[in-house]
């Protein structure tokens, strides 16, 4: 047990050296992150331990997974929420951050949350907010990825 939370530490720092990496190598990653929008027009966001802000949840595309089990597998990781239908991909972005990372983007309607999730190395924290009372430190990408949903906003290429 505690050989898996030490392992689960080092993710950011292998996550991290795996991008440098790729772009020294001038291979290109995918990452997903998902909207989950509960039937109140309530949203999920996770506050990462290693990076600022809120965030919708979601990770690296690992070797040999599509995109829809990395994203299904993201959100049981980092929010205890379970499919219940398939999600729907929204866009795909390109990360200005890492110019050859892109990132698919899906909605999602349908699912449960058994329980909370308990706050770890990764994921400080998370929770589900309205509309009108999102977290100050809401990352402008994700407050964008709103406007585009919900509002009808004009889809970036960028995230």
């Amino acid at each position: 047990m505690a050989g898996g939370r030490l392992i689960r530490g080092f993710e950011p720092l292998v996550q991290r050296a795996i991008r440098v990496r790729n772009v020294l190598s001038n291979a290109m990653t995918l990452g997903v992150r998902g909207l989950a929008i509960d039937a109140d027009r309530r949203v999920f966001l996770v506050r990462h331990g290693y990076t600022p802000g809120w965030h919708f949840p979601g990770g690296a595309v690992d070797a040999g997974e599509t995109a829809a089990a990395a994203l299904a597998r993201e959100l049981e990781e980092e929010g205890n929420l379970i499919l219940g239908e398939a999600a729907s991909l929204f866009g795909l972005y390109r990360n200005p951050r890492f110019p050859r990372d892109h990132v698919a983007f899906y909605v999602v309607r349908a699912f449960t949350q058994p329980a909370p999730p308990a706050p770890n190395r990764e994921i400080a924290e998370s929770g589900f907010f309205p509309l009108d009372g999102l977290p100050e430190a809401t990352t402008p990408a994700t407050r964008r990825r709103l406007a585009e949903v919900l509002d009808g906003a004009a889809p970036a290429l960028d995230w």
